[in-house]
């Protein structure tokens, strides 16, 4: 959830009435622009290569260092999966297998927290069988072991 979050799912800055807060709607408007961009592009190469061109551009419009911590994940999820493809979503950048994001990096800064995050979804093959596999990490430097275990974990996600 984002700056100012509260148990239940609701921010400061909104109401019940209200519905979103601003910047959840800032989010909503993320997406559906770039579903319009990707229903203009079709398939293929030439829409990979401009998905890719999308991300690197957010990356390096990113404050520092958030843009250091971006840049390192991208290169990171690049060499240990190069299944993946980058993207977009929810206007961070992001990385899919057929269409489906498996990871992804959220701007700290962007999201008005004091970390960037680097995570999973469902998709990601994660789950250890013991019930308890990780979902998401704070990121606030990128250590050597840090880029050790995002490594392990994105070529766990994508076996």
């Amino acid at each position: 959830m984002g700056a100012g979050s509260k148990a239940g799912g609701k921010s400061e800055d909104t109401s019940p009435a209200e519905g979103l807060s601003e910047q959840e709607r800032a989010a909503v408007r993320e997406r559906a622009s770039e579903l319009r961009t990707k229903a203009r592009r079709g398939r293929g190469a030439e829409k990979a290569a401009a998905d890719e061109r999308d991300v690197l551009t957010k990356i390096a419009d990113m404050p520092e260092p958030d843009r250091a911590l971006a840049e390192r994940v991208h290169a990171i999820v690049t060499t240990a999966a190069p299944e993946l493809s980058p993207k977009l979503w929810y206007g961070q950048p992001a990385y899919a297998r057929k269409g489906k994001v498996v990871c992804f990096f959220r701007s700290g800064q962007a999201d008005g927290e004091p970390y960037s995050t680097f995570g999973f979804t469902p998709q990601a093959d994660l789950d250890n069988g013991n019930g308890l596999w990780p979902t998401s990490y704070a990121l606030t430097e990128m250590s050597e072991e840090a880029e050790e275990t995002i490594t392990a974990l994105v070529e766990q996600a994508v076996r």
